[in-house]
């Protein structure tokens, strides 16, 4: 293994790979670890919708859209107060985001094209009805080189791009939708290409490889190195069964995911119901132990990716499938008191779910979807999820004794369910202003049906709706240059955090589909550019 580099990434996701490719274009000597015997984390899982403000993809289809009227919309959907400490960082992010997306695009295979999804927070001032959603086009994973093998799987089929998935009537019609696309299909298996998350990280490995960036599989990094002033100089790494000093002349960047896989760590942030994990199994807050222990200061550890998901098998293990059907027009959610308290069409689905008292503690869990089973014909992968994991889908043969079953009073659950089924009949939803029809603001995405339809035909149906978590999005704080602060507000001198390993300052209400892959690619940008300004 190589000791000695310019910049030291330590982990492989679009945060970490968007660092290291644009610290190595810059004429640094760039090493990236990955903890795992696969490339990409959670980023090579994803959908890969990619939320990029005043992009040139929008400019060129004459879409209006600037920098200010981005950052608008960031400060009317944060949570309140909020601004005290993200505002620079929200400056930083819409100023980067455009130039990063120019960069990786001249400096790799990778290409991008809009979706026609909207700003869901359409009502807030600086929102766009369309132009700042993209996501990549396919690629054949033979451009990853080496490494082509060595590209994370998903639980999402990524022989389907995102475009697809978000066009088509993938979720509820999916071998009809496969047989209409069979063409590029074919194509795809023979040409080994792929969309979505594969195609995103397949495209930053080729750009990584041909900057001369040097990556290593199966290198986890367990403690920073520091000098007698504090600043990070590299770290240990354990490769082989041994361990190596690696130093870094101009800095090291945690990019290592989220904490989501270690028991301890999600109890501590997120007491209460977790359903389904949709991450990587070594997203275990490696990053976050290091840093903390370097003396950073760590923030926004209670915000996460919360996707609604169901249950599917990936490698042996029951994990996350991102999966709306709670938008089915024949589909409430349901409180631990057996209330209805949300629009179950609501962007921001997760926060309400998520909702804390003052000790931090769920106020709402567990929470469940209530449906028929016509939900079961209409969205084949709620019947898949069913096979997947036996104890996640219940019935019976009328609400009382659902209620029974999932341990709610039935006379709360039939109250609600009756409440309902009224809203339908009325034809409008007075209770939490659920749309009658599906909104044409939203018609761009298929995925979710919307409306309102009478719960009525039995059996009756309960699933889970907690936390389904993508990846937790807490960790060190960082200022706008990425560079990782100490509680009193100073910088750890040679040390960047990026992507879900950061304290990212856009938490658990997002913004849009892909303020997940948008921002983190756009905070590795910034870290690559403070790694070369850097005096090693």
């Amino acid at each position: 293994m190589q000791h000695e580099t310019d910049a030291l990434i330590l982990g492989s996701g679009a945060a970490g790979l968007t660092a290291a490719l644009t610290a190595a274009v810059a004429g640094l000597r760039v090493t990236v670890l990955e903890k795992s015997d696969r490339l990409g984390g959670t980023s090579a899982m994803s959908g890969a919708g990619t939320w990029i403000p005043a992009n040139h993809h929008a400019a060129a289809a004459g879409i209006e859209d600037s920098a200010e009227e981005a950052l608008a919309y960031i400060r009317a959907a944060a949570p309140e107060s909020w601004a005290a400490t993200e505002d620079a960082l929200w400056q930083s992010l819409v100023e980067a985001s455009p130039a990063m997306l120019r960069f990786v695009e001249a400096h790799s295979p990778l290409r991008f094209a809009l979706t026609p999804e909207p700003d869901p927070l359409r009502d807030l001032p600086g929102a766009k009805p369309r132009g700042r959603m993209l996501s990549p086009l396919p690629l054949s994973r033979w451009r990853a080189g080496r490494f082509a093998f060595r590209i994370r799987r998903s639980t999402i089929p990524e022989i389907f791009t995102y475009h697809e998935a978000v066009e088509t009537d993938l979720y509820h019609h999916p071998y009809r939708t496969a047989w209409q696309l069979w063409p590029r299909l074919a194509w795809r298996v023979l040409t080994n290409a792929r969309g979505k998350g594969t195609a995103l990280i397949t495209g930053l490995l080729r750009g990584c490889l041909d900057a001369g960036v040097r990556i290593e599989t199966a290198a986890r990094a367990v403690e920073l190195l520091q000098d007698d002033a504090g600043a990070v100089t590299g770290a240990v790494v354990e490769h082989c069964g041994a361990r190596h000093r690696i130093t870094a002349r101009r800095g090291v960047v945690i990019a290592t995911g989220g904490f989501e896989w270690d028991g301890e760590m999600l109890e501590r942030h997120f007491p209460g119901p977790v359903d389904y994990l949709g991450s990587p199994p070594s997203n275990t807050g490696d990053g976050h132990r290091m840093a903390a222990a370097a003396g950073a200061a760590l923030a926004h550890m209670d915000q996460a990716t919360l996707t609604p998901s169901v249950p599917t098998r990936h490698r042996g293990r029951l994990m996350a499938l991102p999966v709306p059907f709670h938008t089915e027009p024949n589909a409430i959610i349901v409180n631990r008191h057996g209330a209805r308290f949300v629009n179950e069409l609501r962007f921001n689905i997760g926060e309400a779910i998520d909702a804390r008292d003052a000790a931090g503690m769920p106020v709402q869990q567990p929470c469940w979807v209530i449906s028929d089973v016509r939900l079961l014909d209409r969205l084949p992968p709620a019947r898949w999820a069913a096979r997947a994991d036996a104890g996640w889908l219940r019935q019976a043969d009328s609400i009382a004794a659902l209620a029974a079953r999932i341990g709610l009073d039935p006379a709360a659950l039939e109250a609600s369910v009756a409440r309902y089924n009224a809203a339908c009949a009325a034809g409008r939803d007075a209770e939490f202003g659920r749309p009658s029809a599906a909104e044409a603001a939203a018609s761009g995405d298929k995925r979710r049906r919307g409306g309102l339809e009478a719960i009525a035909r039995a059996p009756f149906l309960a699933m889970p709706f907690n936390r389904s978590i993508l990846g937790t999005k807490g960790g060190p704080r960082t200022n706008a240059q990425a560079e990782v602060l100490r509680p009193d507000g100073s910088t750890i001198a040679g040390l960047f955090a990026a992507g879900a390993s950061s304290a990212n300052p856009i938490g658990t209400r997002g913004v849009g589909t892909g303020t997940t892959i948008g921002p983190y690619m756009a905070w590795g940008y910034v870290a690559g550019l403070a790694l070369a300004r850097r005096n090693g």
